[in-house]
């Protein structure tokens, strides 16, 4: 698609609160339409529904865009519209672990370790954890500090939402099972990243569940950019400020492991589906470096260039 044709259709997904409940919505000059209505399809009643439905949904949902006439078809004003986040519920959320050649300096400076080499030169892949679905919180949510938690940390980082199944797919062509992509924050209850009084011999020492899944564990939004929009998702900036100081400032060019490589990666252990969601990894910056961590009444706000912003405040 030529550039002018793609500004004259750019458009943005998104999931907003109704009385007859969520509803999937596609944000044009800050409008909101439903989506079902504009496509004339049920199904897309449900952000999953369209992504389940990708190949033919985006086609449908660009050719109803652009043939779209000023007040031709009921829309409501964005600043007006309660935005949920983009999907409920993603059916899996994998995020990858230490995927950022800053972020892996820093931790190797916290705990005083030897800089470790680098994960492609020593020959490993990426690897990831799951992250519970009913994390999932957008954006502008007020989100409880979890009990007991006295480190909670934030993550800033790109997710990918995937479009159609992937089963073994090569790493060329692996954005092309991509639908688009949102901002979300990892937060990291870091007091729980280990079991109390279980030995650092342990292989059953770590827990990733208290630590990673909590209630409002993972904020998402504000919205899905369709993936065409974003022509390399590895020269983005990303961003995250605490009540307006900034904190983490880095780029995706500095992950060690696209998100390419990720998917392709993913895909030789399970098919990945429709909706399913790629946390790819945070830079340097984290709480955990400053020995900063956070507390009831603090904003956060993450920016990824070319998709926007998402912002929540800790209570």
């Amino acid at each position: 698609m030529a550039d002018h044709e793609r500004n004259t259709t750019h458009y943005k997904l998104v999931t907003y609160k109704t009385v007859q409940g969520p509803r999937a919505g596609a944000v044009f000059h800050d409008s909101v339409f439903d989506l079902a209505e504009l496509t004339d399809k049920p199904s897309y009643a449900t952000m999953l529904g369209v992504l389940d439905d990708w190949a033919e949904a985006e086609a449908l949902i660009e050719r109803a865009v652009a043939t779209m006439g000023s007040g031709a078809t009921p829309s409501s004003p964005l600043a007006k519209v309660r935005l949920l986040a983009p999907v409920l519920y993603p059916p899996t959320i994998f995020c990858a672990g230490a995927n950022y050649s800053d972020h892996l300096s820093e931790m190797a400076r916290v705990f005083n370790l030897k800089a470790e080499p680098d994960p492609r030169k020593a020959g490993l892949t990426p690897w990831h954890f799951i992250k519970a679905s009913r994390t999932v919180v957008q954006t502008d949510a007020r989100i409880p500090l979890p009990a007991c938690a006295e480190m909670l940390d934030w993550e800033a980082e790109m997710a990918a939402f995937i479009g159609r199944a992937a089963k073994n797919v090569p790493v060329e062509s692996a954005l092309a099972y991509v639908a688009g992509y949102t901002v979300a924050n990892d937060l990291s209850a870091r007091d729980f990243t280990v079991r109390p009084n279980v030995p650092e011999s342990s292989p059953f020492r770590y827990d990733w569940i208290s630590q990673k899944s909590f209630d409002g564990a993972c904020p998402l939004g504000p919205w899905i950019v369709p993936a065409k929009e974003i022509p390399d998702p590895q020269r983005l900036g990303i961003k995250l400020w605490v009540n307006g100081v900034l904190k983490q400032d880095s780029h995706t060019s500095k992950m060690i492991f696209s998100l390419a490589e990720q998917i392709a990666h993913l895909s030789t252990r399970l098919t990945l589906h429709p909706g399913d969601l790629i946390l790819t990894g945070t830079p340097a910056g984290v709480g955990l470096a400053r020995k900063e961590f956070l507390k009831s009444g603090d904003v956060v706000r993450v920016w990824v260039e070319q998709v926007g912003t998402l912002s929540n405040t800790l209570v």
